[in-house]
């Protein structure tokens, strides 16, 4: 097995393992900051582990749609993470065009998510599925175009069309190289992938994940049917999906080293982030809905600046 390969493989599994440790981390600080103790950090890991154990109900009305969601949901987290290149290391699965694939399995699951919703029959549920579609949709254009300036960026740099496409190369650590060259409008990328985070995740300032009332609730209301092992699946996918992004962002701070102390230097920032989020949803309210747009709308515009600048070179 090469190097390579290794610290993949290495980071994978800690990807596994550590993702439900985020949830924790976001809650304790968000517990100091209110003078309480807070759950403990590993509070996900002993839900995950409970519901495991336990039966489900289903309603008698809904289908295999509602069933079969969250299992695609967890799938198509679990697949768009193994294309990143984790600790700096490109992933075996890794070719031109990969980041387009990784957004749709990440859309796929949450389309699933929704139609779980709506096979339910529950007027909340379908509340929280067409506000979860709202978002979205107005979320993936700004991805897709701060993945555009990395694309620029690596193009510039001399890398082929192959290359260039793949989230191997974008998130390798050129990002945090190029700062040192002037190209400061990178910069922006962190604080864009960060509100994506923000937005991706339904934390604060976006949605409550704590909250139980129903006309204010996201993603939260969608899931509210799903009991056992199901929602086992629905908490751990969400994890995932929490460490990818922030995965992402570890991939721009970091700078290219030595695979081994990138791949420690990733998860260190990964683990960074969950304290970042924590003190963000300490700090902030959360926003109205039609609010919302407005922050994804800052982004884009960032992410424009970017690209415009980042052409400009």
């Amino acid at each position: 097995m090469n190097a390579n390969l290794a610290v993949y493989l290495t980071q994978f599994a800690l990807a596994l393992v550590l993702a439900p440790l985020l949830p924790g981390i976001i809650n304790r600080v968000k517990a100091k900051y209110a003078g309480r103790h807070g759950k403990p950090v590993l509070q996900t890991y002993y839900d995950i582990a409970k519901l495991l154990r336990k039966g489900e109900v289903i309603s008698r009305t809904s289908t295999w749609t509602f069933a079969a969601a969250p299992s695609i949901a967890l799938a198509g987290t679990l697949c768009a993470l193994a294309l990143l290149p984790l600790g700096g290391a490109a992933s075996p699965l890794a070719f031109a065009g990969d980041f387009v694939l990784a957004a749709y399995l990440l859309g796929m699951g949450r389309f699933a998510v929704m139609l779980g919703a709506l096979d339910t029959g529950s007027a909340f549920e379908g509340m929280g599925a067409s506000r979860e579609a709202t978002f979205s949709a107005l979320a993936e254009p700004v991805f897709f175009l701060a993945l555009m300036v990395l694309t620029s960026l690596c193009l510039g740099l001399g890398h082929s069309a192959d290359t260039a496409f793949s989230l191997s190369t974008l998130f390798s650590g050129q990002t945090a190289g190029a700062w040192l060259t002037g190209r400061g409008e990178l910069l922006l990328l962190p604080v864009i992938f960060f509100m994506l985070l923000l937005v991706e995740n339904c934390r604060i300032p976006v949605d409550d994940p704590n909250t139980h009332l129903e006309l204010t609730m996201i993603h939260e209301v969608m899931v509210l049917d799903h009991s056992g092992p199901n929602l086992a699946m629905i908490l751990y996918g969400g994890a995932l999906k929490l460490w990818f992004f922030a995965a992402l962002i570890a991939g721009l701070l970091t700078p290219a080293l030595p695979l081994w102390q990138q791949m420690g230097l990733r998860v260190g920032i990964v683990l960074l982030l969950a304290v970042v989020v924590g003190i963000v949803e300490s700090v902030m309210a959360r926003l109205r809905m039609e609010r919302v747009p407005y922050l994804l709308g800052a982004a884009g515009a960032m992410g424009t600046l970017a690209l415009i600048l980042t052409q400009a070179r």
